[in-house]
């Protein structure tokens, strides 16, 4: 395969801890996305779904799963109650993460031992920000208004298969706003020895339009190698970021990760691109 386009779906969530990488005005994790449940014979099972699950939920091993506290369950179209809770993010330290990973090792490395509150997405502390610079979030952002998010990705094999080629169109994100995109890797979860997220490119940020509309391409070398390559570390899907403090960090996604900094919006429902190989240069 050569070429493909996707159609990438709505979201709250990174990887399953935290159950959510936006919160409401109570503390409780907003969902959408796999969702972790107690089966009848005491296990767990997850399943892709909606709800709000408390902060006090249990927290096992990375790498092992146990089922949400859930606080309530919501369908599409979302009741009105839940659809106008106003967004906040993750306090630090994070609650309910198993994730042993520092983001940005290299600019932050004591960022785990960060403390502050949550905050509504539109008062985020924003670094040497002065009110004459022209904050551009001046309002609350509803979940409404996160669940209008629309992306599309085509990828293409290109320079002789030895790269890849990603193109973003989207529409319906936070207008004004500082993206980032992320890829995931095939080891980035691994239990044994998970690898760092990294950027889908560098520069790997985005400003959408005052509309939320948006376009993002890049290049990257060998993104598909073959499983049977050694070391081979796949990309397997990406992750469409809000920068909650709409600051870039290179070669790194952001500086806490998890709903402190950053917040997923759009990525695949499960692993993809297995029909895409790519040698090396």
């Amino acid at each position: 395969m050569q070429k493909q386009t996707y159609e990438l779906d709505l979201t709250t969530q990174g990887p399953l801890y935290p159950p959510s990488e936006v919160m409401d005005e109570d503390g409780n994790f907003i969902v959408i996305g796999a969702i972790n449940r107690p089966t009848a014979e005491g296990g767990c099972e997850t399943r892709w779904g909606r709800a709000i699950v408390s902060a006090n939920s249990a927290v096992p091993p990375f790498g092992c799963m146990a089922p949400y506290e859930i606080v309530e369950s919501f369908d599409d179209p979302i009741p009105g109650h839940i659809a106008g809770k106003v967004l906040h993010t993750l306090p630090l330290p994070l609650p309910c993460t198993n994730y042993p990973m520092l983001f940005a090792p290299e600019q932050y490395p004591h960022a785990i031992s960060d403390s502050r509150p949550s905050f509504a997405f539109h008062e985020v502390p924003i670094p040497d920000l002065r009110p004459e610079h022209g904050r551009q979030l001046q309002g609350p952002v509803t979940l409404a208004d996160w669940t209008r998010a629309r992306g599309e990705l085509t990828v293409e094999l290109v320079e002789n298969r030895r790269a890849g080629r990603f193109s973003f169109l989207f529409e319906g994100l936070l207008p004004r706003s500082l993206y980032t995109i992320m890829s995931l890797r095939k080891h980035d979860l691994n239990p044994t020895g998970p690898t760092r997220p990294g950027p889908l490119g560098v520069p790997n940020v985005f400003v959408t339009n005052y509309k939320g509309a948006a376009q993002y391409d890049v290049v990257l070398p060998n993104p598909f190698p073959s499983p049977d390559t050694a070391g081979a570390n796949r990309i397997v899907n990406v992750v469409v970021l809000w920068m909650s403090d709409q600051m870039s960090h290179g070669g790194a996604i952001g500086r806490y990760g998890l709903g402190g900094d950053i917040h997923a919006q759009l990525k695949f429902r499960k692993p993809m691109f297995d029909d895409f190989i790519t040698t090396q240069a």
